[in-house]
């Protein structure tokens, strides 16, 4: 008999009449108090398994909701403030708009933009972090991490077509998580806001502060810096173990393509490269998922960012060297007549080419030409056309729609657009070196 047979008392009474014979009243008798026997000795042997499982039941319990490892606690982090990149002495020159704003903001009982981030923070809270209000905070703990709005750069830029003015803000930034023991850049978020209003004078300081005043706290539906940093910041991580790092290594543009550019593109050496390298970066950043590490030649010197707070600190924080690189040239820009359309109007198409190159040391992963196209109509009666934002907008795409397809989405537009003749093998080594990013 085995031995969970014999915990059964019918069993046990077939065992003991087969031995003594199933019509001896020496059976017959013992049969009964075997019955007796085995069910109380079944009944006890119940009640203690009950209770084992029962104390297996609670320690697994305690375990699982009580082991660090496996209860993972949120990650604690400092929110250190509004911050711009770059050297202190420079902020009046190269954020005049940015600081104007904040200095609004600022009174005798501190900041508001402070404030108003806070309940950007309140209203979607981190899923994977737990955010204190100032670094001293951290103070003695093993680990000392916090996190900042960094201002990267400051575009605005008034352009007149007759008697029209269109008026251009863009702010760029990053939400940039540092170690503030090692004063090392862990992960950073690029974002940005555009805003472009068309005036018939024009427009005045006012004007511009106002428009500046939406950049950062959204217009027309659309969530401004202050509200894209919270939501950031809501959707974070921080890793246990170290990550890998990607990062925009080189930015080109082509002289064919510097030439289709408006000038406050490229006012100043490495401008344009910079504008080309943010616009990469932010591509990646947003459509895969995973943080960028900003461009060196756009923010640091010698691969170490300085950082100015609002509040008057000062940190210069050293970049983490990348593990795959990208590479993005901006090869050529093309305007082309595609048809007329009823009522005088005319098609284009506006074209953006580039290169674009995502490697590990090896060289595996992604390295072709790409192509985007995107179809404009412009009504006969419009007597000045501005090519820039609709070649922004091939530019951008072309740059969206590839990091979308490094992602897992639909592989027909770059398997249409990429020169590479092995590109879906190329998108399958970039996937596996995107995912251990994240």
């Amino acid at each position: 008999m085995k031995p969970e047979e014999a915990l059964d008392p019918l069993n046990a009474i077939q065992a003991y009449k087969l031995r003594f014979g199933a019509k001896s009243a020496k059976a017959e008798v013992a049969g009964f108090a075997l019955v007796r026997w085995a069910r109380g000795f079944f009944d006890v042997m119940n009640s203690v398994a009950r209770r084992a499982a029962s104390g297996i039941a609670a320690y697994v319990a305690l375990f699982l909701f009580a082991s660090p490892a496996l209860a993972q606690q949120p990650v604690e982090v400092a929110f250190a403030g509004f911050a711009y990149a770059g050297a202190q002495s420079t902020i009046e020159a190269r954020f005049p708009y940015s600081k104007q704003y904040a200095d609004v903001l600022t009174g005798d009982g501190g900041s508001l933009v402070y404030q108003l981030i806070n309940d950007e923070i309140k209203a979607r809270p981190p899923e994977h972090l737990r955010i204190v209000p100032k670094i001293q905070e951290l103070k003695g703990k093993d680990r000392a991490l916090a996190v900042a709005l960094v201002i990267g750069s400051e575009t605005v830029v008034v352009e007149q077509f007759g008697s029209l003015h269109k008026l251009l803000v863009l702010v760029r930034g990053q939400t940039m998580f540092f170690d503030f023991k090692s004063m090392s850049v862990l992960r950073a978020y690029p974002l940005s806001f555009a805003y472009v209003d068309l005036l018939n004078h024009a427009p005045s300081q006012d004007e511009i502060r106002a428009r500046v005043k939406l950049v950062y706290e959204g217009a027309n539906g659309k969530s401004g810096l202050l509200s894209r940093f919270a939501g950031s910041l809501a959707r974070a991580a921080i890793p246990e173990q170290v990550s890998r790092y990607v990062q925009v290594t080189s930015a080109q543009v082509s002289p064919e393509a510097i030439d289709a550019l408006p000038a406050y593109v490229k006012s100043e050496p490495g401008a344009v490269q910079t504008w080309l390298a943010d616009i990469v970066s932010e591509a990646v950043s947003t459509r895969v998922g995973i943080p960028v590490v900003p461009y060196a030649k756009g923010y640091a010197v010698g691969n170490v960012l300085s950082m100015s707070i609002m509040d008057g600190q000062v940190f210069s924080l050293k970049l983490p060297t990348p593990d795959f690189e990208i590479s993005a040239e901006l090869t050529g820009l093309k305007k082309i007549k595609f048809s007329e359309v009823a009522g005088g109007a005319s098609s284009f198409i506006y074209g953006a080419y580039a290169q674009l190159r995502i490697e590990d040391a090896l060289k595996k992963g992604m390295n072709t030409a790409l192509k985007n196209g995107e179809t404009r109509v412009i009504p006969a009666s419009q007597a000045y056309i501005d090519d820039f934002p609709h070649f922004y907008d091939a530019i951008n795409g072309l740059f969206t729609k590839a990091a979308l397809a490094i992602e897992g989405g639909d592989d027909k537009w770059i398997k249409n657009a990429a020169a590479a003749k092995d590109i879906g093998q190329q998108l399958s080594q970039t996937r596996e070196l995107i995912k251990q990013c994240k």
